[in-house]
């Protein structure tokens, strides 16, 4: 098996994975399926198309599973939700447990029997129930979260039928989406499942041994003990590592006790010069109430209940991959590049921001707008408590030392390509490159509207001006050029700075040849007037707060007003 190169994790949670042979292999959104495409070989004709091979993930044969196995570790290590397929995961790594938990109990600051501290200056924060343990390293750039995660169930996974399901006339659970089954001390019952009818029995009973019912087609699971390991719920431990500046939700409370620790810790040893280096950490600061409980993340559906909107790339054989320009053709935001050894890790709110992590305990951070004009390096040494910082200019960066098994030029320009990369991407005209199949499924928190058109403006001898609801602002001038650009529209102009309701420190040219370039807002040199122009109506915008009061439909919502008055229309013309 040849050795993977580079692994990029988007934000939408796909995987794309280039092996040193040319071949790649591709992961779904929703990690159920997968594509490998073979390196054609060299006497293989242009015309001919390389081998691909796409295939269900939980199906996978032998050939491709150890390559499948790394992609999905590295997928659920920063994805927001794991695709856990209990057919992949090792037995040594499952772990059999007869409850069904979804949530951890985190320690309060007045408890320190769960909260430690190790002679490398690791602080370890563990729930009450030890379901979930997170380490925040010294140089308290990024931590790693353990928890117990349940595997991945079929779209029809079996829940318990409630009390008041119980009740439910024995007539009215007969169908053919439903399934019901009765097991436990009942081995005299048999389910009579046919192809067109169902029937079903449900026994009531309240003995001392309680009998398990199963519902095939409801949504989510709940078990109660049983002695039979036959209805024991398979788990395994997922390891995530997130950068501190992109912390999700449900580990911020974690986080916070274990900076807050963290902090005691270097002040008590700055008194107490005999402070053991490792050791428990007391403190008697109260905390507020409620924040101690933290939802885990729940694994996909084995299948996938939106596979059409899977979206692969195939090499061309008859064109050559250009390294620089087509490195990242996915259209999507990138979250975490894995390459040789070197992990880079994105953050994309406001602005994008990177971060460097070289495997050596250093970090390389971007600092500026958007593209990152500055680099501060950060060098941690286990062995002391001193820090080195650096700042490289991406305009004017060092040569690389002969002999140095580290190329800061090499490291600094290749995260600028992802960068770049992401530009293109948020300021590109497409407004669903956020929409994937995992996020269209009920019970995920993830706002999936297509954005709307908030303003619509004319401007004579000047050009067309647009703004959409997703902050994206895009304006078509006369003499053929397009610009595209982020805008917060959330808040008054006056309040603000000049630039400060700029999402983005850069914007998108496309001229009429197609060619597009990206240009820096607050120097943008020959291309001023576009700017300027575009700008000075962003912030009239601002001023009346469009988001209140949007007085133009999205090209959507027209359209369905047309089909509806068309319909109209031909009823009226039959009557």
């Amino acid at each position: 098996m040849a050795a993977e190169v580079r692994m990029v994790l988007y934000e939408d949670d796909s995987v794309q994975v280039q092996y040193a042979d040319g071949s790649t292999l591709q992961l779904s959104p929703c990690g159920s399926e997968f594509l490998f495409e073979r390196a054609p070989h060299l006497s293989t004709h242009p015309l001919q198309q390389p081998e691909r091979i796409r295939q269900r993930t939980h199906f996978v044969i032998s050939t491709y599973r150890e390559q499948v196995q790394r992609a999905l570790d590295f997928r659920n290590s920063s994805a927001t939700c794991p695709f856990l397929s209990e057919s992949l995961i090792p037995p040594e790594r499952k772990k059999h447990i007869f409850i069904d938990f979804s949530e951890v109990k985190w320690p309060s600051l007045d408890r320190y029997d769960s909260i430690t501290y190790s002679e490398s200056g690791t602080v370890k924060i563990t729930s009450l129930d030890g379901h979930a343990y997170l380490c925040l390293p010294r140089s308290q750039r990024e931590f790693t979260v353990h928890f117990l995660c349940k595997v991945s169930q079929k779209p029809d996974s079996s829940v318990i039928l409630s009390e008041t399901n119980n009740r439910v006339p024995k007539d009215k659970l007969v169908g053919k989406t439903s399934k019901i089954c009765t097991c436990g001390s009942l081995s005299g019952q048999r389910l009579k499942n046919k192809e067109d009818e169902l029937r079903y029995q449900i026994l009531k009973s309240k003995e001392a041994s309680a009998n398990i019912c199963c519902v095939h087609g409801a949504e989510g699971r709940e078990e109660l003990p049983s002695p039979s390991t036959k209805h024991r719920c398979v788990y395994t431990w997922v390891k995530q590592c997130w950068s501190i500046a992109s912390c999700p939700e449900q580990w911020k409370y974690p986080l916070s006790l274990a900076l807050r620790f963290y902090n005691q810790v270097s002040i008590v040893s700055e008194i107490d010069a005999d402070f053991p280096a490792s050791g428990i950490v007391t403190s008697d600061t109260p905390e507020e109430s409620g924040k101690e409980v933290s939802v885990l993340p729940r694994a996909l559906l084995l299948s996938c209940p939106a596979p059409h909107m899977h979206r692969w790339n195939f090499c061309d054989s008859l064109l050559p991959r250009q390294s620089d320009e087509e490195e990242y053709s996915y259209p999507e935001l990138v979250k975490v590049v894995w390459s040789k050894g070197i992990t880079f890790r994105l953050t994309h709110k406001n602005v994008n921001s990177i971060e460097i992590y070289p495997g050596d305990g250093s970090i390389f951070k971007s600092e500026g707008t958007y593209f990152g004009s500055y680099f501060t390096y950060y060098s941690s040494q286990e062995e002391s408590e001193k820090r080195e910082e650096k700042t490289y200019s991406v305009n004017n960066l060092p040569p690389d030392r002969p002999g140095s098994l580290l190329s800061v030029r090499s490291l600094i320009k290749q995260a600028t390509r992802i960068l770049q990369h992401c530009a293109k991407t948020r300021l590109s005209l497409s407004h669903n490159y956020h929409v994937c199949c995992w996020k269209m499924v009920s019970g995920v928190n993830v706002n999936n509207n297509l954005p709307v058109l908030l303003k619509e403006s004319l401007i004579p001898s000047v050009g067309r001006f647009l703004a959409y609801s997703d902050d994206k602002v895009h304006a078509v001038f006369l003499d053929g050029v397009t610009l595209t650009l982020n805008w917060n529209f959330s808040s008054s102009a006056e309040k603000r700075q000049v630039n400060e309701g700029l999402n983005l420190g850069w914007c998108r040219l496309t001229f009429p040849d197609g060619q597009d370039q990206l240009i820096q807002t607050e120097r943008p040199g020959a291309y001023d007037r576009y700017v300027t122009a575009v700008t000075s109506w962003c912030r009239r915008l601002t001023q009346t707060s469009p988001r209140q009061a949007p007085k133009h439909l999205s090209p959507v919502h027209k359209e369905n007003c047309k089909c509806l008055v068309y319909i109209k229309l031909k009823e009226g013309y039959y009557c």
